[in-house]
């Protein structure tokens, strides 16, 4: 973690923060695994649910463990972070495309 030199380092107000990170991850995590172990949900609305949050334990991770927001020092870690998912959702979506039309190709050819 870097540290701004014009302010001391406050471990206690750090630990905190990942204390927070830690049972908000759990809570985001144990909801989804209980809602779906218990079988009260349709397969949709489980799958939805799981797919939400897991969206906001990313959220949670990015902020409160790699302290990554919306601050002037930290604008270049975003825009890293940004370009980072960029380039990921393009490889999967490309890989994803390139074996459905090999499937078809293979099944109907």
């Amino acid at each position: 973690m870097s540290h701004d030199s014009s302010q001391p380092f406050n471990a206690c107000a750090a630990r905190k923060q990942y204390i927070i990170g830690f049972i908000i991850s759990v809570f985001l995590t144990v909801v989804p695994f209980v809602a779906v172990m218990g079988g009260t949900l349709a397969q949709q609305s489980a799958l939805l649910l799981v797919a939400a949050m897991a969206v906001l334990q990313v959220i949670v991770q990015v902020y409160y463990f790699l302290h990554i927001d919306t601050s002037q020092k930290q604008r270049w870690n975003a825009f890293s972070l940004g370009f980072t998912l960029v380039i990921v959702a393009i490889v999967i979506v490309g890989s994803l495309w390139v074996m459905y039309n090999l499937n078809a190709n293979m099944m109907h050819g």
